[in-house]
């Protein structure tokens, strides 16, 4: 009986993996979420875009950096340029800013190199 289970048990675990190993979000379901594809804007050094990640779920932007890249600024503005807010972070780590207002959006990365990545995004609720 013990047997069974283990097997079970591993059976879960490796289709529990394979999904988060494959990207499938489709298979968890998240309310409003949403991926942020980071852009490049002036780039001068080795391309670090990657290891920026942002979402948007509903009225709450996430960002995670997975590697150090230093003292990072970072800059939400309106899409039509109305500052928002800006904040300078240590790295790695990661970041929540609640959005109040509908509209579109645009998060602005500066790195300690000069270097600059965006994402855009729209608040719809």
């Amino acid at each position: 009986m013990r047997h069974k289970k283990f097997k079970l048990f591993v059976l879960l675990i490796g289709l529990v993996l394979s999904n988060i190993r494959s990207g499938a979000s489709h298979f968890f379901s998240f309310d409003g979420y949403s991926h942020i594809t980071i852009n490049a804007g002036s780039v001068q050094g080795v391309p670090k875009g990657s290891s920026i990640q942002a979402s948007i779920d509903g009225n709450t932007l996430t960002i995670v950096f997975t590697e150090n890249l230093g003292q990072v600024a970072i800059e939400i503005t309106t899409a039509t340029g109305t500052h928002m807010d800006f904040m300078s972070l240590p790295t790695p780590n990661g970041f929540q800013f609640f959005i109040m207002t509908p509209g579109d959006y645009i998060v602005n990365f500066t790195l300690p190199n000069g270097d600059e990545y965006y994402g855009e995004f729209s608040v719809t609720n």
